[in-house]
């Protein structure tokens, strides 16, 4: 397994990688839409936020050597469902590959973000 940490990105805040490499596959760790240039999180709304953490997982998967474009399986989280409409128009534009994927509402997302998404790829 190799570990994978890009300033491109936000930095892991506790006991976890920003993403690691194992055989084939680039696993990134769930991105929230924190502005790694600010450590800052900025945008207001599900459309911002989904856009922040979007660029951030393409950072990540530049760092290990893929790109969103080989994205396999998406699983994100929403802090309210009725922001699915406005978040999908968004997660359309980046992953045009159309990967697999889970979208849930959850109670809660560290730092009262509205959306998560965690990623597995294809190196």
């Amino acid at each position: 397994m190799k570990y994978v940490a890009t300033d491109k990105a936000p930095a892991a805040i506790g006991p976890y990688s920003q993403a690691t490499i194992a055989g084939s596959l680039v696993f990134t760790s769930g991105q929230i839409p924190v502005n790694p240039a600010t450590g800052n999180i900025e945008a207001k709304d599900i459309a911002g936020q989904t856009e922040q953490v979007c660029k951030n997982i393409a950072a990540l998967l530049d760092a290990a050597g893929s790109s969103i474009g080989k994205v396999v399986k998406t699983v994100c989280f929403l802090s309210d469902i009725k922001d699915f409409g406005a978040f999908n128009a968004v997660y359309e534009t980046y992953f045009t590959s159309r990967p697999a994927r889970s979208c849930v509402a959850v109670k809660d997302i560290p730092k009262g973000c509205l959306v998560e998404i965690e990623t597995i790829a294809e190196l």
